[in-house]
């Protein structure tokens, strides 16, 4: 990857039971105070659909200040949780020369075509061989 271009990275997270949204509301806002603060962060989204699940768009310098962030502070302590309270969750990871953050309809479309699904303890009966149901965006934010 030249200096030119910027790392994206979409994720989709669903819940697979409301009992878990306190915990996992406090575990969000840590990674999103974290994420602002990342040496190579530059730009991010959130959005939550109808099911709930929740999405989050980051674009980053290059792939090693994206993973330093997963591997450390308030996100390394989330993601243990993934497995278990999830039964939908996917990623993808794509690079482009715009810094500016993809729309939605384009993240929704890579997810689809290019993403991969995360290892989970309960998948959900609605989960697609390696993709997910989609819902209306219902709520989004800039990072």
């Amino acid at each position: 990857m030249t200096a030119a271009t910027t790392l994206v990275s979409v994720t989709r997270f669903r819940l697979r039971s409301v009992r878990f949204m306190p915990l996992f509301m406090l575990h969000a806002n840590r990674v999103i105070a974290q994420i602002r603060k990342s040496d190579g962060f530059r730009a991010g989204a959130v959005q939550r659909d109808a099911e709930p699940a929740f999405w989050t768009m980051t674009l980053w310098r290059d792939d090693q200040a994206m993973r330093a962030f997963a591997a450390s502070g308030a996100h390394r302590k989330a993601m243990p949780h993934l497995a278990e309270w999830a039964d939908e969750a996917s990623v993808v990871h794509w690079t482009q020369a715009s810094g500016d953050l993809p729309d939605w309809p384009e993240a929704v479309r890579r997810l689809r075509d290019e993403g991969r699904a995360s290892p989970l303890h309960h998948p959900g009966p609605s989960r697609p061989e390696g993709g997910f149901v989609e819902a209306q965006m219902t709520y989004g934010m800039r990072l």
